[in-house]
């Protein structure tokens, strides 16, 4: 009876850490992201100018909706690699939340 409650502890404490690990939004841009969009989502680092990178701040990307953003993210577009192996899609929806918080 013991072992089960030690490995039924340790299975909670495991999952628990993975669920925080994948629902950490500002972790996971900074990792995926920030290296092309940059800290502020203003594409404004080397790669982001070299790749030419959108501001998320702009226009053009403020009136995508959710879900072409979750496209975007999960299947690419242009220069930007897809994700969808990556990132599960409710750590692209996170992301896209985060995005739109950045402004």
């Amino acid at each position: 009876m013991k072992k089960i409650a030690v490995l039924a502890a340790c299975f909670a404490l495991s999952c628990s850490t993975l669920a925080l690990a994948q629902s950490d939004p500002v972790a996971l841009y900074k990792s995926k992201c920030q290296v092309c969009h940059g800290a502020d989502g203003r594409g404004i680092t080397p790669a982001g100018q070299k790749l030419g990178v959108l501001d998320i701040h702009s226009p053009q990307v403020a009136k995508m909706s959710d879900a072409e953003l979750f496209e975007i993210i999960k299947k690419g577009k242009g220069k930007m690699p897809a994700y969808d192996i990556k990132l599960t899609d409710g750590q692209i929806k996170e992301q896209i939340v985060y995005m739109r918080l950045l402004k």
